[in-house]
């Protein structure tokens, strides 16, 4: 690998928006790498559903989902940790398919427009020079025209650069812990769950292969409650919750161990840094239970790369577009997030919600979009 090499663009983070970006970028006719701290194809913390908003978007990148018969979910239900059940249906819908699987896909076809990507490189930093970008790697020194940093929820590069997120205060927003599995279980493919339990909330949802995502977000307080055990925790804590419990019962789990994250923040997090427009979880992350995160990483790449396709101040354009787009979706998920987790509201949440299931449906649509091609 040579130490210095120029691209048009540089891409921090091979994860949705990162590879999405990457397509479009090298479909517009720009050289572009792309650097993936971990080697494909890896397993990631995430519910694995993806809002239908997305399926035109992917096909139009080459994923071709109308051949991969993926699970279509329609329904919806909602628990509460006593077990107080919601169900509804979902107008515009999802379909589950694992990161496993999705990220390798949009890799390959990344890599056959000629994006090359350098997996297994960490980027240390990211430094403007006077006309072009430094990208600081364990695996030498490039150098890019623009720079775009979607290194997912929590990076080394946030802490380098001291993004105001990392420093703030705990708070009920920033003290999360993500902990994922791939099961078998008998469960219907066309709908999603999300169980409520003190202090968090568990989602299951069908994917490819006849498998199962079960994911859940719950507080580091929890697991120290449990010994730093994630299995006590599932006895003693989620297990109340009597769907849980079922699940817990009858399914198989696929893996010896669950996949982990900790630290997750929902706070406020910005679009620039250091003059790098920022996508994906790097720039804003939605509450979960809401199911979109992942249909906001592609809206988000497919918006900056309209933006790098034309005019303008793109430090001054880029906030406000990404603002329109998702700044009413993420207030409603920080709410929703604040709501759920007490056992005594979460009960009386859902009862309420099952009076007026207008207002459910007035919640699921404000936490999502239209057809991502139509809506940018």
């Amino acid at each position: 690998m040579k130490s210095k090499k120029n691209y048009d663009i540089a891409i921090t983070g091979g994860g949705l928006a990162g590879l999405s970006l990457a397509i479009l970028q090298a479909k517009a006719g720009k050289s572009v790498v792309l650097f993936e701290k971990n080697t494909y194809p890896f397993h990631r913390v995430c519910g694995e559903y993806v809002s239908l908003e997305s399926w035109d978007f992917l096909e139009s990148l080459g994923l071709p989902l109308s051949q991969m018969q993926l699970p279509i979910i329609k329904k919806l239900q909602v628990t509460s940790p006593s077990g107080t059940s919601l169900e509804s249906k979902l107008d515009l819908g999802g379909f589950g398919i694992s990161r496993y699987k999705l990220d390798f896909e949009l890799a390959q076809i990344a890599q056959k427009l000629g994006v090359v990507i350098l997996e297994n490189t960490k980027v240390n930093d990211i430094k403007k020079t006077e006309n072009s970008f430094e990208i600081l790697t364990e695996n030498g020194v490039f150098q890019s025209k623009t720079a775009v940093g979607s290194f997912g929820k929590r990076s080394n590069l946030d802490v380098e650069w001291k993004r105001p997120f990392i420093n703030r205060n705990r708070t009920s927003l920033n003290q999360y812990v993500g902990i994922k599995y791939h099961i078998k279980t008998d469960f219907p493919k066309d709908k999603i769950a999300l169980h409520n339990f003190s202090d968090g909330y568990c989602g299951i949802s069908a994917i490819e292969d006849d498998l199962y995502c079960l994911c859940y977000m719950t507080t580091k307080a929890n697991l120290k409650k449990s010994q730093n055990s994630i299995e006590i925790m599932e006895k003693n804590i989620l297990s109340k919750n009597p769907h849980l419990a079922e699940i817990f019962k009858k399914s198989e789990k696929i893996w010896p161990q669950p996949e982990v994250i900790s630290q997750i923040s929902f706070e406020r997090k910005g679009q620039f840094e250091n003059q790098i427009p920022l996508i994906g979880d790097a720039s804003g992350m939605i509450a979960p239970l809401c199911g979109n995160g992942m249909s906001m990483a592609f809206h988000g790449a497919y918006l900056l790369h309209n933006l790098l396709e034309s005019e303008g101040d793109l430090e001054e354009i880029y906030p406000k577009k990404w603002n329109d787009n998702f700044a009413t979706r993420l207030l409603i998920g920080r709410t929703v997030q604040r709501l759920f987790g007490n056992p005594i509201m979460t009960d009386l949440l859902i009862r309420s919600l099952k009076l007026s299931p207008s207002l459910l449906q007035l919640i699921i649509k404000n936490t999502h979009g239209k057809d991502i091609l139509t809506d940018s």
